[in-house]
């Protein structure tokens, strides 16, 4: 039975999860404005759905369902990554980071309240997405996909920012690490299928969309839409990746951390 002192912890922690990480993207998310947030998050993934679907019409590459249902996963990237590298990287930027990595409160729940809203944006603008191209295409979801449609955004928006968490680690040690996102959402673009037939792709380039946030979690969510249900197999598959890119973020922060620690350069920009 868990006693006073256990009680208090898990609070204290659930409070630094939930209310650091809602402190932390509302002063370091730069995309909070109304505008900004609509022109870049909702209306820029809706129009390159439109362009692809477009496009591979001209081109009779997949059908109208298979570009829009695998960008409609891929807009969860723009948050996830550029997302989860503002909220290391921004805080060097505006010269908060020594205060944040001078608490004394483990750095698993610090930074895991840093991604959370993240991972809820995501899940809402592929979502928004999603529905949106869906009304103005004529392409009608399934209604009985409509829950596990949820799960699997969700799933895929949580990678996705793990993703991000991890390149915004290298924001302890790379002055422009704005850099290295704008190449991993073109990666993201080209190798996880979410845009692109992966079966035209070269072997090393599948193998390495197998490593990647968004690639199965597009795989089940054109089933999904297609009337084949929920396939367990993928969505595990996306969690482990998931998974994979929290740890690698993990170990990447606590590397940097104790080596910017003994240079004197966590603020260093």
């Amino acid at each position: 039975m868990k006693g006073p002192t256990d009680m208090f912890r898990f609070l204290a922690t659930a409070r630094l999860v939930v209310v650091g990480g809602a402190i932390s993207y509302r002063a370091l998310f730069n995309w909070t404005t109304p505008p900004m947030f609509i022109g870049t998050l909702l209306v820029g993934p809706l129009l390159q759905v439109f362009f692809f679907v477009f496009l591979g019409r001209e081109l009779g590459v997949a059908d109208d369902r298979f570009h829009l249902v695998g960008n409609a996963v891929l807009a969860a990237s723009a948050s996830g990554v550029y997302g989860g590298t503002m909220a290391v990287a921004n805080e060097r930027r505006y010269g908060t980071l020594g205060a944040v990595l001078l608490s004394p409160r483990h750095r698993i729940p610090l930074w895991l309240g840093r991604a959370l809203p993240y991972v809820l944006n995501g899940l809402f603008v592929s979502a928004f997405v999603l529905t949106a191209a869906s009304l103005v295409l004529g392409l009608p979801l399934p209604a009985g996909a409509l829950a596990g449609l949820l799960l699997v955004l969700l799933v895929a928006a949580g990678a996705c920012s793990a993703f991000g968490l991890a390149l915004g680690a290298l924001g302890l040690r790379f002055r422009d690490v704005f850099l290295v996102s704008n190449v991993a959402s073109s990666v993201l673009l080209l190798l996880t299928g979410a845009a692109v037939p992966r079966d035209t792709l070269p072997g090393w380039m599948r193998t390495a969309g197998e490593l990647l946030p968004l690639t199965h979690a597009a795989d089940a969510a054109r089933g999904l839409t297609a009337g084949a249900g929920l396939d367990a197999g993928l969505l595990g598959a996306e969690l482990a990746v998931g998974a994979g890119w929290g740890l690698l973020a993990v170990v990447l922060l606590g590397v940097f951390e104790r080596g910017s620690r003994r240079r004197a350069t966590l603020d260093t920009m």
